[in-house]
């Protein structure tokens, strides 16, 4: 089964736009991560403290199908953000197979800005 939510991102406020969020809709979050606690990763400097305290990923359950998700900008993200284009999809799919062939769809003739990559979490 594929499922598509929308991936919100901020530039800072993230954990507080989710907390209103929650107070609205209810439920508690599946997942919430902070850039701090993101494996090392070889040849990427460490995380000024106080970025590291944001939030990476944050998933809130609207139904059973739905979720909102989101993040807080850094780096090399943060250049792009801009009021009106912090928001993006993300497609979850039942196989490595199909999430092949939807990016590979999707993605023709596209600008690709977050290729299709394994991650260590999930939601």
């Amino acid at each position: 089964m594929t499922s598509i939510n929308v991936y919100l991102n901020f530039n800072g406020n993230c954990e507080e736009a989710f907390n209103f969020y929650k107070s609205v809709f209810g439920g508690e979050f599946g997942y919430i991560g902070r850039f701090n606690e993101m494996p090392p990763q070889e040849g990427v400097p460490a995380l000024p403290e106080e970025m590291g305290k944001k939030i990476m990923h944050i998933g809130l359950p609207i139904s059973k199908e739905t979720s909102l998700m989101g993040s807080d900008t850094g780096g090399e993200w943060a250049s792009h953000f801009k009021q009106g284009n912090n928001f993006s999809i993300s497609i979850n799919t039942d196989s490595k197979e199909n999430a092949d062939r939807l990016f590979n769809g999707l993605s023709a003739g596209g600008n690709i800005t977050m290729p299709l990559a394994d991650t260590f979490w999930g939601d």
